[in-house]
């Protein structure tokens, strides 16, 4: 993670280089699957079920699998499953950390996201929710189980806890999302702040996002993402505050690997407590 800070007469800016969902990789012997594991769901070569609800932490999503017990979705959860399926043939024989996993997932999970919870591709990078991908474990991948999960959690990558979600997520970006879905931040500056719902106090908003290429685009490189980000994210928060005098924006954008795995946008920051 990288942050750069430049500050100009009138505006204040700071770009934030963010990781985008990466899985750590596991070793050798028992493999830790979550907290609060399930003993049946350890090393399970059954897929999951769609629908399920679990607690899981935002460490938990930093496994490639998880076997935290499921809940009803009645009672207090941080994450949903929403996909559940097998692998495609061209990935069967993929290796256990085969970087195309994480680029099929990022893909996959990320289209069926926008249709579970109703938004696009901005309100989906603006929203305070996110989604987290699984494999099986490893003794379960080498027994031939080629399933994945997608769930939805209450959270993103900075954050240090999640939200707990509705009995039913889907349709929940859907329209104009309420400011418990959305994301902003709270810090004197943008660097280290702590991410948490634009209905809590806060003083950093995600407004806007810029796309900076299509799917079939090569990497432009990180000068040309940063600068293109910086200057459309200086106008587009100008305009959303209204073009004030002064005012100070911040900007999210991501590195080669985010965009060999499919993400192609930037994400602008407001200092702002509306």
């Amino acid at each position: 993670m990288r942050f750069r800070t430049r500050v100009r007469t009138r505006v204040a800016a700071t770009a934030a280089a963010l990781p985008a969902v990466l899985l750590a990789l596991a070793g050798c012997g028992h493999v830790d699957q979550g907290s609060n594991e399930d003993p049946q769901q350890v090393d399970a070569t059954a897929a999951p079920e769609v629908g399920a609800c679990r607690m899981i932490t935002p460490g938990d999503v930093e496994l490639p699998s998880n076997a935290t017990k499921t809940v009803p979705c009645t009672e207090p959860h941080t994450a949903e499953t929403f996909l559940v399926d097998e692998l495609p043939d061209d990935l069967v024989k993929s290796d256990y950390e085969d970087p195309a996993l994480g680029a099929f997932a990022y893909e996959t999970c990320s289209k069926a996201f926008m249709t579970f919870t109703g938004g696009d591709d901005s309100q989906v990078m603006r929203a305070v929710v996110s989604w987290a991908w699984f494999r099986p474990s490893r003794p379960a991948w080498e027994a031939g189980a080629r399933w994945y999960r997608c769930d939805i959690v209450g959270g993103g990558p900075q954050s240090a806890s999640y939200v707990l979600l509705p009995d039913d997520s889907s349709q929940l970006l859907y329209g104009r999302p309420t400011d418990e879905w959305l994301a902003c931040a709270t810090g004197d500056k943008f660097s280290g702040s702590t991410k948490v719902p634009c209905s809590a106090k806060h003083d950093w908003r995600a407004v806007t996002t810029i796309k900076l290429g299509e799917p079939d685009d090569p990497y432009p490189g990180d000068k040309v993402s940063e600068t293109k980000t910086r200057d459309y994210c200086s106008d587009s928060v100008g305009a959303w505050l209204g073009y004030p005098v002064e005012y100070d924006f911040a900007y999210t954008w991501f590195h080669e690997a985010e965009w060999e795995a499919g993400n192609r946008r930037s994400v602008c920051w407001a200092r702002t407590d509306q």
